[in-house]
């Protein structure tokens, strides 16, 4: 710019750095969302396929214990049944796993205090990580009571414990485990999650070992994916503590860097209702004094091996594959007590079937059954909350149990 034949340099100046905050801001979000959809996608996968597995496990479970009666002790037949039992169990520990995964794990919550569950398992916790690395605890004071599984916070301190001690390289490793009650005001966000307002337990473990990239970080929850080496992991650990966490209304966020080591944060939602306890169940074999049980149940094998464990039991069972059928059934029968349906049929629902019989014949009784949990149904909208319920796989004993309470409520 000239001015009476002097020349001038104008500048314009402009300050983007909020515009670029918000740019930024954008981007994380979109990244954080599309991770939350292709964790929640791989999520249903998971439950379809533990769904399906625990119909296969629920019929070699079943059958083998049913053959395991008719053979003596003494057979070396019997000592391979006991094998094949064995096996199908453990199996059910990588459904529970993908459930869990799925956020449709079978639980049974409790109110608990956090640092007496975790200063139980100190000592099983430092046989796990071995002598080589130091494990410190710090307990915060008047932590909140929380609701949860048990055996589900031992799940997260193994498989994040056993993860940090394989991610210490050097001699002086450390892993320290923390308690203390947090309070958010407003939604808070962190690098991977959306924490949301409120009161919370926080449970921290963090360790001094390699650290991992952001690209790892991004996949860490996925089911399957391990930086381990073949035969070092299943892949299944932090999937499983993602999907408890997630089951149980809580949030967890990991900080990581390469070679600065690692801290996963866990926040679980402060209880505030009242406690209560529950009475163990009797463990003897109960059994039926000809009783009619009506038996529907879409899957074949699951249906013929119901129908002979209530037989052997003592019950008269009618089974049928359809739900349509079984209203047919419930209009000529007068006789039936009790009706037994899986959940989700592809003709109808078992909620709605037993709504129909019912308006046919009100002193019927119901329990209904799903390798899906009876939260996963009620959040569903399929069942109603208090619904008697038995989930697959199940044992002779879990159905003979089930089956007495049913037709004993009133």
């Amino acid at each position: 710019m000239t001015v009476s034949g002097k020349t001038f340099l104008q500048a314009i100046v402009r300050d983007v750095t909020e515009r670029k905050k918000a740019e930024e801001e954008r981007i994380k979000l979109e990244q954080q969302f599309h991770q939350i959809q292709r964790l929640e996608s791989i999520g249903r996968l998971a439950g379809g396929v533990a769904h399906d597995y625990n119909n296969m496990l629920n019929v070699i479970i079943g059958y083998a214990e049913l053959a395991l009666e008719k053979v003596d002790k003494s057979d070396s037949i019997y000592d391979d049944l006991q094998e094949i039992l064995k096996a199908a169990k453990r199996s059910s520990d990588v459904t529970r796993q993908l459930l869990a995964f799925a956020s449709k794990q079978a639980v049974a919550p409790k109110v608990l205090d956090i640092n007496s569950t975790v200063e139980a398992m100190l000592k099983m916790l430092r046989r796990l990580i071995g002598e080589d690395v130091e494990l410190i605890w710090q307990p915060g004071s008047d932590v909140w009571k929380i609701r949860i599984d048990p055996s589900q916070v031992s799940q997260i301190l193994a498989n994040l414990c056993i993860n940090a001690r394989d991610a210490i390289k050097e001699s002086n490793g450390k892993i320290v485990i923390e308690t203390r009650n947090v309070v958010i005001d407003g939604t808070a966000w962190s690098d991977q999650v959306k924490i949301d307002r409120g009161e919370y337990v926080l449970l921290s473990i963090t360790d001094n070992g390699c650290g991992m990239d952001g690209e790892t970080i991004s996949r860490l929850f996925e089911p399957f994916f391990t930086t381990k080496e073949l035969g070092k992991g299943t892949g299944l650990g932090l999937s499983t503590v993602y999907g408890i966490v997630k089951q149980n209304g809580g949030f967890i966020d990991v900080r990581s860097k390469p070679g600065k080591g690692t801290s996963f944060k866990i926040y679980l939602p402060r209880f505030r209702g009242t406690t209560g306890e529950v009475e163990d169940e009797a463990m003897q074999v109960p059994r039926g004094s000809g009783e009619t049980i009506l038996v529907v149940e879409d899957e074949e094998s699951i249906l013929r091996l119901t129908e002979r464990i209530l037989k052997g039991l003592g019950y008269n069972v009618i089974a049928t594959k359809s739900p349509i059928e079984a209203l047919e059934i419930a209009k000529r029968r007068g006789d039936i007590e009790l009706l037994i349906t899986d959940v989700v049929m592809p003709e109808m629902h078992g909620s709605d079937l037993a709504k129909r019989i019912v308006s046919i014949k009100p002193a019927v009784k119901f329990l209904f059954m799903s390798g899906y949990t009876a939260d996963a149904m009620v959040h569903r909208g399929i069942l109603e909350g208090g619904a008697n319920f038995i989930n697959k796989p199940f044992s002779l004993m879990d159905l003979a149990l089930k089956v007495r309470m049913a037709l004993s409520n009133d």
